[in-house]
């Protein structure tokens, strides 16, 4: 297999240096690699595969020469450099909410809509955490029973921030433990021993940004244009790792029986639910893994063809670094790039 010529671009940022562990991990085909951020952090330097790699400031020039673009820079970063490596020849693959809705733009988790890959005019959206880990459980069960509707509750952790909301949320656990005062300046209201229900801005309809995203990014990934589906996205003091309680209604009644047998053998999925010895998804154990857990299957007593469950995955790998590299992958091995 050929190598790449790769640029991480947000290198320094959680995700950023999630890209360089999973890359590492998986053994992805390097042949050369630049790791770009802002000029705040250009100079710095990372290990990529045990040689120290500089990181340089991201401009027009960065993209010469690169086949695969990973993003992970915020928006504004995306929407002007992701065009600008486009054309300069590079694929990219952004992990932003940039260009998820355009239209001309694929939306990919590998093991549900592979095939849209090949539909991308040199930029490919990487979904919302909190999507990408509800659409790897419920389409396979989808693809059997179709599903009519959709109640997510998400449990989201600080990571989903950034590594300021992670400090902040150490710190204000540390204070509240001394017994001394609390004053947030990353979240709106104190996260340590708290929650509240509020993760991006407040969109006219009330839902929030972040819920909006749960509504139409699975619709676009699933192909299921009338799909319905309510979201509350909840942020929560956990590190690593976001939570959801999903109930779901299907065309016809499924057992948890069923589901269960069906999400056994998906890729990517692991399934943990054994309530007699309290086995279910926990996001202390799952944070570092790759795969997305899924327990509490049961039927839902308020609906004749409804089941309950609850997932957990890692917000940082399976929810951003680890699918858009799985995207890239994806390519090579399909001979799409």
């Amino acid at each position: 297999m050929k190598g790449f010529h790769v640029a991480i671009v947000g290198a320094t940022g959680l995700v950023g240096q999630e890209f360089i562990k999973v890359l590492e991990q998986r053994i992805f085909p390097i042949r050369s690699i630049r790791l770009l951020a802002s000029d705040r952090s250009a100079g710095k330097k990372l290990f990529v595969n045990q040689e120290e790699v500089e990181v340089k400031e991201t401009s027009a020039p960065s993209f010469d020469g690169v086949d695969i673009a990973l993003f992970s820079a915020g928006a504004e970063v995306s929407k002007y450099f992701s065009p600008i490596a486009a054309r300069a020849g590079a694929v990219v693959i952004d992990n932003s909410a940039a260009f998820r809705m355009d239209p001309g733009v694929p939306l990919v988790v590998p093991e549900i809509n592979a095939e849209d890959i090949k539909e991308h005019e040199g930029i490919i959206a990487n979904p919302n955490c909190s999507t990408i880990q509800m659409v790897m459980v419920l389409y396979p069960l989808h693809k059997v029973n179709p599903i009519k509707r959709i109640i997510v509750d998400t449990y989201q952790s600080a990571s989903g921030t950034g590594s300021a909301a992670m400090e902040e949320l150490s710190e204000q656990a540390r204070l509240v433990l001394e017994g001394r005062s609390v004053v947030p300046h990353v979240y709106p209201h104190q996260i340590a021993f708290n929650v509240f229900p509020e993760i991006d801005l407040f969109l006219d309809n009330s839902y929030t940004k972040e819920e909006w995203k749960c509504v139409e990014e699975t619709r676009k990934i699933m192909h299921a244009e009338d799909l319905a589906i309510s979201a509350t996205c909840v942020r929560v003091p956990v590190l690593i790792c976001h939570s959801e309680a999903i109930h779901v209604e299907f065309s016809e009644p499924m057992s948890p029986e069923t589901a269960r047998r069906i999400l056994a053998s998906t890729p990517g999925v692991k399934v943990l639910d054994d309530p007699q010895i309290s086995l279910y998804p926990q996001p202390w154990s799952a944070a570092g893994t790759d795969d997305v857990f899924v327990g509490r299957i049961r039927r839902d007593v308020s609906h004749d063809c409804g089941l309950a469950m609850w997932v957990v995955a890692d917000n940082l790998r399976k929810g951003a670094a680890l699918n858009a590299v799985q995207i890239a992958e994806t390519m090579i091995e399909r001979g799409w790039i």
